[in-house]
């Protein structure tokens, strides 16, 4: 996508604007608008240029631009850091196995990551996978806290597979890890402020005396 004409380079006799605040000025001639631009030290930016007359508005391009940028870049890394981790089941598997592999996959979705739910067929049992689509919503039911299913169950090959988003990606977790980190740290200095303030209110009287 090519940046959009901006001051000079919108070059057409009339305009509708919209002023700073997003207000309503209406059809202008294009040289009004750009006075009006230059009056607020501000850009005039072509915004729906097939518009019958374009669509301009009058903002700060440069600062327009930086935010835009950050949020794109926000959003990829966002993405990026989204791993697709993988947790795998045998059809038969034992109770205290699928406790292991539900705490593992409840670590995954905690941080951020999404889980790939895999079942491994054996011989004869890939004539059962009505069997492993059981296990998998069991699964999905026991992890509903922390995601949400995205794909459902689907056979890949000999396996079975099905995939849990969570619900906070990395950034969301970060953010609570931090504002966690933060509410410690003031509970502790404010736990050492409590306990020197008895040994200042006793020494008070003493003084006075």
């Amino acid at each position: 996508m090519s940046d959009p004409r901006t001051n000079d380079r919108i070059r057409v006799p009339e305009v509708r604007l919209v002023g700073p605040a997003g207000e309503q000025v209406g059809v202008v001639r294009i040289e009004v608008a750009l006075r009006l631009a230059q009056e607020a030290e501000l850009d005039l930016v072509e915004v729906a240029p097939n518009s019958k007359p374009p669509v301009v508005k009058i903002m700060d391009y440069g600062k327009f631009k930086y935010e835009a940028a950050q949020k794109a870049k926000e959003t990829r890394r966002n993405q990026a850091n989204t791993v697709l981790k993988e947790v795998r089941f045998r059809l038969k598997i034992e109770a205290h196995d699928y406790i292991t592999k539900l705490k593992r996959a409840e670590g995954f979705l905690q941080a951020g990551d999404k889980v790939k739910a895999m079942i491994l067929f054996r011989g004869r049992e890939q004539s059962r996978p009505e069997q492993g689509v059981r296990l998998l919503r069991k699964f999905a039911e026991d992890v509903a806290d922390l995601g949400t299913v995205e794909s459902n169950p689907t056979i890949d090959g000999r396996n079975m597979v099905m995939v849990i988003a969570p619900h906070k990606n990395k950034s969301e977790v970060k953010t609570e890890q931090n504002a966690q980190r933060a509410a410690n740290k003031e509970a502790a200095r404010q736990a050492r402020t409590g306990s020197d303030a008895p040994a200042t209110e006793d020494a008070a009287p003493a003084s006075a005396e």
